[in-house]
């Protein structure tokens, strides 16, 4: 199948090295301590962040750092096949810890010693880059909830198909079997915090495919400081400062 046509268009009619639209909206749900709602094209993600508050297994408290929860699970209308999908099967646990340590990397935990923060991530529509968008989306969320960063962590994937580097894959495209590479990073204090790939890649090929990952991490953190400070904003209206 011809994944980019000779005018160096893919299926969907972007360009190989240009992003699906995001759009972002914060404080989607209400008793969340922070909550957003983030969109990569079709795919779309609700994050909802609670905490710092008190451990609830006294076991697992730790004196010198917050403890950090994270689930993940996709909605069973998420995608078109009627499979019902298991709470808890092997792929939404791996998912479930790849975005705990992802978070892991940016939260300053030293901060609040002896409680937990909980972050649900669910999955309310699938086009490919799910990962990412609920990367993105757990960052607005936690943001919104006030908890303390180093740093927005972002997340954007790449792939190689016909040759060709394609940002930000869709679907289609992230079943057609080539390499995928997701990638996330600390843009300010220009760190990776996620690189997973799902074949192998020759070298020299790997840092293309992973520059232009990084280069979409880069543009969804601009649009997410912009969400931000948007948000500040209106808050400073509504309390009239």
């Amino acid at each position: 199948m011809e994944y980019v046509s000779p005018e160096g268009l893919r299926l969907d009619g972007r360009r190989p090295m240009e992003m699906r639209q995001i759009r972002a909206e914060i404080g989607a749900v209400s008793r969340a301590d922070g909550s957003a709602i983030f969109e990569m094209g079709n795919t779309k993600v609700v994050a909802a962040v609670y905490g710092p508050r008190e451990v609830q297994n006294r076991s697992q408290q730790m004196s010198d750092q917050a403890l950090i929860r994270c689930e993940y699970s996709m909605a069973n209308f998420s995608t078109g096949d009627r499979k019902r999908k298991p709470k808890g099967d092997r792929r939404s646990t791996e998912i479930s810890m790849v975005i705990r340590q992802t978070m892991e990397a940016c939260i300053m935990t030293h901060l609040m010693p002896r409680s937990q923060i909980d972050i649900y991530v669910q999955v309310l529509q699938a086009d490919g880059g799910t990962r990412s968008a609920c990367i993105n989306a757990a960052t607005l969320a936690l943001s919104d909830a006030g908890i303390p960063m180093c740093d927005l962590v972002t997340s954007c994937s790449a792939g190689y198909l016909n040759s060709t580097p394609l940002l930000d894959l869709n679907y289609i495209e992230d079943s057609a079997g080539g390499p995928d590479v997701t990638v996330g990073i600390l843009p300010k204090l220009d760190k990776v915090t996620l690189l997973q790939m799902d074949s192998k890649l020759p070298i020299d090929i790997l840092e293309n495919v992973m520059q232009l990952a990084t280069e979409g991490c880069k543009a969804v953190a601009n649009y997410i400081r912009e969400i931000l400070l948007e948000n500040t904003k209106q808050l400073e209206y509504r309390r009239g400062v």
